[in-house]
């Protein structure tokens, strides 16, 4: 019964309508004095951030900003404004950082406010794309905050307008291909490991509804399970189940507030975190007349802040706000491609992208965060936008008024913007016409109604005086645009980010990466790999000490101190306990430790076995041989054995198991010498080899994934990573085909590679001829 009851959602809103009055807005109004109504307040708020922003208020400003706020006030929702800048200048206030993105960026009133750092007046960007009469919909602002702090805001608005009043969005996770697998092949009694096996084989956050197909074009499961007669029953009933709903859960960041008792307009529930969630997703509290604010963790702002606040040491002499946009050095990293661990620019695809394209402004980054996208992929965008920005290829406007529009982006349709903007002024759309096609492009399958608009456009455009072909050529760059739209405001808010990262990562690396392991799991790669790219970086990485390391890591002396946290078994209580006994005295020995913190014996083990007593005996394993346990039932010292310490190989294998991190050395750099003699390069010499030279090279696979391609043919981006960093690597069909089971399921064992170097601007990979076992 869930899934009709989710499916109708939308049929018992309306039967209930009547009483419920679903036209209704149910925003609450926003507290003010009795001298001051909500439109008159955001105009004067809106006008005074003008002059903080601007210095002044000139005749451009002036009409934009009215403009907005004339759109703003009609459709009622001053007040819900006046309450977004009530909560960014609550964490503006206690120092909490966070960053206004999506569409909200259109908006100059949001920039005045405080709410958005993108200036859509000076970059022209379209409010018609953000909010528009003519569409009638209710404005959507989405905030990312430091990942810390975002509960403490959500508590802000809570405290403010009331519990019975404020609640979080449900979404309803349904049945994907994994654990549509996994849970029916439970009920149908198949052997537990076999489908855990099969479940893990299968690409990650994919759809049921492809698990037919996957055993037929994925090696790593035809190979497997392709003769498995009895599993077909099974995926059968896994592809049946295909976006049935699994279980109701709090959507990541939205909120609903209301004028009202919540329970006057939906049903409520308890959350697992004790907070109140409503029991519609984010299309049904629309349904009802309620206004999302979507308040977002983002772990790169923790880590923006950590890196920060170490800088300054605690100053606050270092204003990551005035870093400047213009600085040489941080662009040369950016076309080196050297850009692991920046924001939105650290994938594999991403760090090609920024060795061809060759980033000399923040214009370069922003287009660089919307081309790598499914859609500009696909849809052939990303070539001719890099040949026609460096001169390769001739930029053609097939209609003069397409120039002003397209210039930035050197004649390719990059931005939802411009689709707009090609809408109004090639066929005369209305903002809001326009914006109802940019939506109905969006769309996975726009069909029929997308095929009307282009007849639409197409006679327009002709009553404008265009000449049809020219009209059908235009429509046809909108067209192939079709699904894969980037709002322009967004990769503006996100690529200022980018940058900005990217000028940490440059001149602070210590600071930075210290600031990305303290804040994991968050972007593209796990830890090692973080660590490696510091070394590669000149920042050494020391180990774990009860004495000196933190519940973070922090920078000492230039390198990296691994911090406590990442010792497996540590949990948070144990760490607070070691901090808080370590705060009356420094530990004298491992005896001294064991009494005064009263961990249990395998965490103490886990404690000697990755270093963290390496600074009272460097042989570890003469530590863990003397280990006994006390009459207290603790842990103590009792003698001394002349035991062999373990190899430094051993050494490092205890690292990668206790820390995920690798300290005392390269487990690839131990074979090194083994692997010169067998001709297998390292990745450092990778990046000076030759285009179309043929190489071996050796590593772990790091991040493989099988992106979307313009041919439809599964193509696998794997990275390789040894002692000296990444090589990233492509593997095409044929030879996915024939060595993906190496690939997939993902493991940390090295393999071998051979292909030939391919040279893209200033960075080297490999196209991949074979893979095999490393010891094969």
């Amino acid at each position: 019964h869930v899934p009709a009851a989710v499916k109708n959602a939308g049929r018992i809103a309306d039967e209930c309508s009547p009483a419920l009055d679903l036209d209704a807005k149910r925003f609450p109004r926003f507290p003010l004095g009795d001298d001051e109504d909500a439109p008159t307040a955001l105009r004067r708020l809106a006008f005074s951030g003008a002059r903080w922003r601007y210095g002044h208020c000139g005749p451009d400003i002036t009409r934009r900003l009215e403009r907005e706020l004339e759109v703003i006030i009609s459709m009622g929702y001053a007040d819900y404004f006046l309450l977004v800048e009530d909560v960014v200048r609550f964490a503006r206030r206690e120092g909490i950082r966070f960053s206004g993105r999506g569409s909200a960026a259109d908006s100059a009133v949001a920039y005045c406010l405080g709410i958005t750092n993108v200036d859509a007046l000076r970059r022209g960007l379209l409010f018609e794309r953000f909010m528009s009469p003519e569409r009638g919909e209710r404005p959507d602002i989405d905030v990312d905050f430091d990942a810390r702090y975002r509960d403490r805001v959500a508590d802000y608005v809570r405290d403010k307008y009331g519990e019975d009043r404020v609640a979080s969005v449900a979404t309803f996770n349904t049945f994907r291909a994994r654990s549509a697998v996994r849970e029916l092949g439970k009920v149908m009694e198949f052997d537990s490991g076999d489908i855990a096996d099969f479940a893990r084989r299968l690409p990650r956050g994919s759809g049921a509804e492809d698990i037919a197909s996957f055993v037929d074009c994925l090696p790593e499961l035809g190979r497997r399970f392709g003769n498995w007669k009895g599993y077909k029953r099974l995926i059968s009933a896994a592809v049946a189940v295909a976006g049935f709903p699994r279980h109701i859960s709090t959507h990541c960041g939205g909120l609903v507030i209301s004028e009202s008792p919540l329970e006057e307009v939906t049903p409520l529930q308890w959350s697992a975190k004790g907070q109140m969630i409503c029991q519609f997703d984010k299309e049904g509290v629309e349904d009802l007349g309620l206004v999302k604010l979507d308040l977002l963790s983002l772990r790169m702002l923790s880590a923006v802040d950590d890196a920060t606040s170490d800088i300054s040491g605690g100053r606050g002499d270092f204003d990551y706000d005035d870093i400047p946009l213009d600085d040489d050095a941080t662009y040369a990293m950016l076309r080196r491609g050297e850009t692991l661990g920046v924001f939105q620019l650290e994938s594999p695809a991403q760090r090609a992208l920024q060795a061809r394209l060759g980033a000399e402004n923040l214009e370069d980054v922003i287009a660089s965060v919307a081309l790598i996208r499914p859609g500009p992929i696909k849809g052939n965008m990303v070539d001719p936008y890099i040949s026609r920005r460096h001169g390769e290829e001739e930029v053609d406007y097939i209609h003069p008024g397409l120039k002003p529009i397209l210039e930035k982006t050197y004649g390719v349709v990059l931005f939802q913007e411009q689709v707009i903007e090609i809408a109004v002024a090639i066929a005369g759309f209305t903002p809001g016409e326009a914006d109802r096609l940019r939506r109905v492009m969006s769309r996975s399958h726009p069909g029929e109604e997308m095929e009307g608009l282009g007849r639409l456009f197409v006679e327009r455009a002709r009553d404008r005086g265009v000449d049809e072909d020219v009209a059908e050529t235009v429509y046809s760059y909108i067209r192939g645009y079709a699904s894969y739209g980037f709002c322009e405001a967004h990769a503006a808010a996100f690529g200022d980010t980018a940058y900005r990262s990217a000028y940490l990562a440059q001149h602070y690396p210590a600071h930075f990466f210290a600031a990305l392991l303290s804040n994991w799991p968050m972007g593209y790669y796990p830890p090692n790999t973080i660590c490696i790219e510091a070394r590669r970086r000149g920042v050494d990485v020391l180990g774990p000490d009860v004495n000196i390391s933190s519940h973070r890591f922090t920078v000492e002396g230039g390198g990296i101190r691994v911090s406590l946290a990442r010792v497996k078994g540590l949990g948070e209580e144990s760490l607070e306990k070691i901090l808080r006994a370590r705060s009356r005295g420094g530990f004298a020995s491992v005896g001294d430790f064991a009494d005064r913190t009263g961990v249990d014996r395998n965490l103490l083990e886990n404690l000697v076995l990755c270093g963290a007593f390496s600074s009272f005996c460097d042989n570890r394993r003469r530590l863990l041989w003397s280990l006994t346990p006390s009459r207290r039932g603790n842990a103590a010292i009792k003698g001394a054995r002349e035991v062999p310490d373990f190899t430094d190989a051993e050494k490092v294998e205890l690292e990668r198991a206790l820390l995920g991190i690798e300290v005392s050395g390269s487990r690839m750099g131990f074979l090194r010498s083994s692997l010169s003699r067998r001709g297998v390069i390292t990745v450092d010499e990778v990046r000076n080899a030759d285009e179309g030279q043929e190489v071996l090279l050796a590593g772990s696979v790091v991040c493989p994934h099988r992106p979307p391609t313009r041919s439809g043919k599964k193509v696998v981006f794997l990275s390789l990573e040894d002692e000296t960093g990444l090589a990233d690597v492509v593997v095409f069909y044929d030879t996915y085909r024939k060595y993906g089971h190496l690939i997939f399921p993902h493991s940390q064992e090295p393999i071998l590679v051979g292909g030939h170097v391919q040279r893209r601007g200033e960075s080297a990979g490999i196209v991949a001829g074979f893979l095999a076992p490393l010891g094969g």
